[in-house]
């Protein structure tokens, strides 16, 4: 029976690219899979050699120029066995279409460098240097890179050796009838390296416990939730592989007269009964020092000041935030009789003369009159 055309099989036209090729062998392995094919899994293995034997030679320049020139003649002392694989023929395919996407080396030798661990390092920092920015030192338990060794496990004057198991592959492959399936060898734990003299003092491991003194500079506005990526300062990789990286993250600590809303910063301020009435100056804290800040008269608790430009410049730019002071009036305490007999008399004072003394709590006494009123309506 003649056999079909290999450009015909693969589906591709006779310029295409050898990407186009193996992404069409790809493709059309995965689609005559046997295990997805369980009605027919004779025929799914039959069209996967023929499938297989289009791939190796079209995928060979001398062999395609070959077959582009003389067809199937050309060709067919080329295949060394491939036409009348068995089942080992089929696990060659599952292990190329496969390889990849399991980590299997499909039969080439790949490279098992692993990369050191990211850490994290919890840093808190008072208010006054995350507004600011500073320069701190912090101290960091890590696994570092051997200095006997190198990071290489061997000891020195030695080297390590291809693994026996796997000749340096890291991987081996497991036949299950016309299964092939890749995985780490169990020797080397797919480094593909073996040490048969190892270093003392990291036994092998090409890494050591220590403590580590790193400086990290602050930028000014950072806050709570940020954090800063210090680049290789994290855990070495095993036998040389590079570090991962350290990133340290920000705590900002409560402050006992500031809290901070992003730009912002907020803070209560007490001021006497007297100062609220006639109003006045007083003096309140910024980051910078102490300020006047000027009360009008009649100035009601809670009230809010703006102070521009005395609050946080954020650390990814923007506009610099404002300091607000809310005032709280505070009630006189521990008063004399003499004084009591004074607010009395003044209380005394504020009644009749039909001036509202007390704008707030006329405007409330006048919103729960209408409340009930709605409730017994």
């Amino acid at each position: 029976m003649a056999k079909e055309d290999f450009y015909k099989l693969l589906s591709i036209n006779k310029n295409a690219s050898e990407a186009e090729i193996k992404k069409s062998y790809r493709r059309l392995a995965m689609k005559y899979h046997p295990d997805r094919n369980t009605k027919s899994p004779e025929a799914a293995e039959k069209k996967f050699k023929e499938i297989k034997e289009a791939y190796e030679i079209l995928s060979d320049a001398k062999k395609r120029s070959a077959y582009d020139q003389f067809g199937h003649s050309g060709v067919d002392g080329s295949m060394g066995g491939g036409h009348g694989a068995g089942a080992e023929g089929f696990g060659d395919i599952f292990g190329d279409v496969f390889g990849d996407i399991f980590g299997g080396a499909g039969g080439r030798q790949q490279s098992h460098v692993q990369r050191g661990s990211d850490l994290r390092y919890n840093l808190e920092l008072s208010l006054e240097d995350a507004v600011a920015g500073t320069d701190t030192k912090i101290r960091v338990p890590i696994l570092s890179s051997c200095g006997d060794c190198h990071g290489s496990g061997a000891k020195k004057g030695s080297s390590p050796v291809n693994c026996s198991t796997c000749s340096g592959i890291g991987q081996v492959r497991m036949q299950q009838g016309f299964f092939s399936v890749q995985q780490a060898c169990p020797t080397c734990h797919g480094s593909g390296k073996q040490i048969k003299n190892p270093c003392r003092k990291c036994h092998g491991q090409g890494r050591v416990q220590e403590t580590k003194t790193l400086s990290v500079k602050i930028p000014a506005g950072v806050d709570t939730g940020d954090r800063i990526r210090l680049a290789n300062e994290g855990e070495a990789g095993e036998r040389g592989a590079p570090s991962g990286d350290l990133y340290v993250q920000i705590e900002v600590k409560e402050h006992t007269i500031f809290t901070r809303e992003e730009a912002n910063l907020y803070c209560e301020v007490p001021i006497s009964f007297p100062t609220a009435c006639l109003g006045g100056n007083i003096e309140v804290p910024t980051l910078d020092g102490k300020v006047k800040l000027k009360i009008p008269a009649e100035t009601q608790t809670g009230k809010l000041f703006r102070l521009r430009g005395k609050g946080v410049k954020p650390v990814r730019g923007g506009a610099l935030g404002d300091l607000l002071c809310r005032v709280q009036i505070e009630t006189p305490v521990k008063l004399t009789k003499e004084q009591k007999d004074l607010v009395e008399q003044f209380s005394n004072s504020l009644t009749g003369g039909g001036i509202q003394h007390s704008p707030q709590e006329h405007s409330w006494t006048h919103g729960v009159k209408n409340f009930f009123d709605k409730l017994t309506g």
